[in-house]
């Protein structure tokens, strides 16, 4: 089997963690932990989700504006690129911050799913959609996330789900992981042993 595509999660994987999901849920009014802030945002009336997502575009606009990148992401998206292997992006963020995230580090992304484009994870509709687009299959195709909504899409889609273990709670969302990484540099030497079997 050969990896013919990486996927990658924005948020926390290639930038850093940023995103304080605690102050957006507490902002919103969210008091149930166990639902996300998007699901929570279909419960709720239309003019109580607007109010609601003003706040939480506030915050990701601001993640995105002052985003930093994490160790080693320049570098492999850079060596992807070099190597004629597409490099997507599937987030739960809005499109326009991926933008911002690319022209301000000089990165280039060969194609975006985010939350408009449809079914957000951890929904595999955005890993088969960029398969397809990329003319691969799942199985040779590498999801990276740091959150088990990027790990479940793999999964559900039957893509390789990959692990950066840059959010505090990394170590719950083992079990969904086909490998875990603590630098996104890894991704490479994941590529390499796969593609050598």
């Amino acid at each position: 089997m050969t990896i013919k595509t990486v996927i990658f999660d924005l948020d926390g994987t290639i930038t850093e963690p940023v995103l304080d999901f605690g102050l957006i849920r507490r902002e919103m009014g969210i008091k149930q932990e166990s639902i996300s802030v998007l699901e929570a945002l279909e419960s709720m009336s239309e003019s109580r989700r607007s109010a609601a997502m003003k706040i939480l575009e506030r915050h990701e606009d601001h993640a995105a504006e002052s985003s930093t990148l994490n160790i080693g992401a320049k570098e492999t998206l850079d060596w992807l690129r070099s190597s004629s292997i597409p490099v997507g992006i599937i987030t739960r963020n809005k499109r326009s911050n991926v933008i911002v995230v690319e022209q301000k580090h000089g990165l280039h992304f060969d194609a975006i799913y985010a939350r408009e484009d449809g079914p957000v994870k951890p929904d595999a509709f955005g890993v088969l959609h960029l398969c397809k687009l990329f003319g691969c299959l799942p199985a040779e195709s590498l999801v990276v996330g740091d959150f088990v909504h990027d790990l479940m899409s793999a999964k559900a889609a039957g893509a390789i789900s990959v692990l950066i273990k840059t959010h505090e709670n990394a170590d719950k969302f083992n079990e969904y992981a086909d490998f875990s990484i603590v630098t996104l540099d890894t991704v490479l030497q994941i590529i390499d042993d796969i593609n050598s079997q």
